[in-house]
Formats: C-alpha cells, structure tokens, sequence
C-alpha cells in the first residue's frame, strides 16, 4: 500500500493545527499543491511545506507522519476512511469528530482525544492526557462512537459526557473517569482511581478495581450479566490480536450514580 509521507523538519514552537491533513482531503491532490496548504487559521498560519517534509503518492489509503510533538493538534481530526500513522506523540484533540479510519500514535496524546468521533479505530501506544472522549465547551455529548484503545495510562474525566462507543485502557483511568456520561463503555485492565462517574446517567464502567467509591453507588452484589460477553466478543472483532482478554462471567455490581437517575454502573471484575 503506498503512503503520503509527512516528515516533521524540526520541532514546531508554537501549536500546529493538522485537522486539513486526512487522506480523503489530500486524495486529489498533487505533492506540490499539499505543501502550499495552511495548517491552521491566522496570518502567520505556517503551511504544511514548511513545517514537513512531503513525499510518496497522495491518496485515500495511508498517511504516515514521521517525528511527533505535544505542539501538534487535531491529528486525525475529521479522519472519515484510510489510516493515518503517527510515529511519535501527538497533542490535544486528536480524533476529534472521527467518522472512520484508523488512527495509530506511536507515542502519547494529549487532551481530549476522540472527543465527539462517531466511528473508527484510535490506538495509542503511549499515555493520554485528560478528558479522552469528553465533551469540550459548547459540546452537547463527547464520545459518539468507534473504539480508542490506550497502552498506558488515561488522565482525568474520561468519558465526560460520552454518549456512545468503547473506550479500553490497559494502564489506569485518573480520578473521575466516567463523569456526567450518558452511554457507552469504558473498560480498564488496571483499574480505576479515585470517584469514578459522578452523575453518571446511563453507561458501564468496567475493571478490577476502584481506589475511593462514591457514597452515592449502591452495591448490588456478584451478578452474571450477558451484555459482558457481547463485550467481549465485540472488542475480539475490532480489535483482533490487540484486544484485552474476555471478561469474566461473574461481577461485582455498583449501580448509580444515585444522586441522579442512578441507571449506569461500575463492574468489578476482581
């Protein structure tokens, strides 16, 4: 498969904006008309020649950015098909409004990562900053949909305000994971930290452990729920080989949050 190739010349200073490099945006153009594009609003808005280095054929498959930065945002912002490979770290908001695709970060991300996306895969290799999945200002819901999985560690309030979609982390949520969520899953193999979902509406967080529970949870026991399996089998076929592996049958129930309509809930599964 042939690849447009993006290699970062040094880093940036200041705060880049990627959201206008997805392959369906660059498919119908040539190397030389790709480098004159503006990354970015304002008049000293850098284009993307002099911030990269470009080559390989344009097209709606693949891109591959070479180098990374905390200063770059919106990577994959909009991504809507093809795939696009970041071999380093990524700042805030990478994913934002996904549809499709895959996007694969090699490094860290930053905040607010696949906030509102509806569809696609995200997988970050490294540790992600605050707010994965959550909804920014001005935004009704966070997470629509698709599946973000994260190597390390997941920052604070993930999922806030998530509507939909699967979010695993095999390192740890920071505090308040899950806060205001109206739906979706948030699954962690290493467990939960402090609070997760305050007035959590609807929703399922998933993992071993949880550092401090709210008082507003009530603990309804071990129970067998089928929807675990549907999980389970559901994240096998996303994410083939990188999947985690399959939930147990039985779990610990904490349902709530009940300082609102209470129907969301935290399982245990150690």
């Amino acid at each position: 498969m042939s690849a447009l190739s993006f290699k970062l010349r040094q880093a940036p200073t200041s705060v880049i904006d990627l959201s206008a490099l997805i392959p369906s945006s660059l498919a119908s153009l040539s190397v030389s008309e790709i480098e004159n594009l503006v990354l970015g609003d304002g008049l000293h808005a850098p284009r993307v020649g002099d911030v990269f280095a470009v080559s390989g054929t344009p097209g709606d498959a693949m891109i591959v950015i070479s180098g990374g930065s905390s200063l770059i945002d919106y990577v994959g912002a909009g991504l809507d098909g093809g795939t696009i490979t970041v071999e380093g770290s990524v700042g805030g908001y990478a994913g934002r409004g996904m549809t499709g695709g895959c996007l694969d970060i090699a490094g860290d991300a930053g905040v607010f990562l696949a906030s509102t996306a509806k569809g696609g895969v995200i997988h970050v290799k490294g540790s992600v900053g605050d707010f994965l999945g959550g909804a920014r200002p001005g935004d009704k819901f966070g997470l629509l949909g698709g599946t973000v999985l994260v190597d390390g560690n997941v920052g604070e309030r993930a999922g806030e305000r998530m509507r939909r979609g699967t979010v695993i982390t095999k390192g740890k949520f920071g505090a308040a994971a899950g806060s205001r969520m109206v739906g979706g899953t948030l699954w962690t193999e290493a467990g939960f930290g402090p609070h997760p979902g305050p007035l959590l509406r609807r929703g399922t967080l998933i993992g071993p452990s949880v550092d401090e529970v709210l008082p507003t949870f009530a603990d309804c026991g071990r129970i067998d729920p089928v929807i675990l399996r549907i999980i389970s089998r559901y994240v096998a076929d996303v994410l083939g080989p990188l999947a985690p592996s399959a939930l147990p049958g039985k779990v610990r129930k904490l349902a709530g949050d009940m300082a609102t309509i209470g129907k969301g809930e935290i399982l245990l599964t150690a």
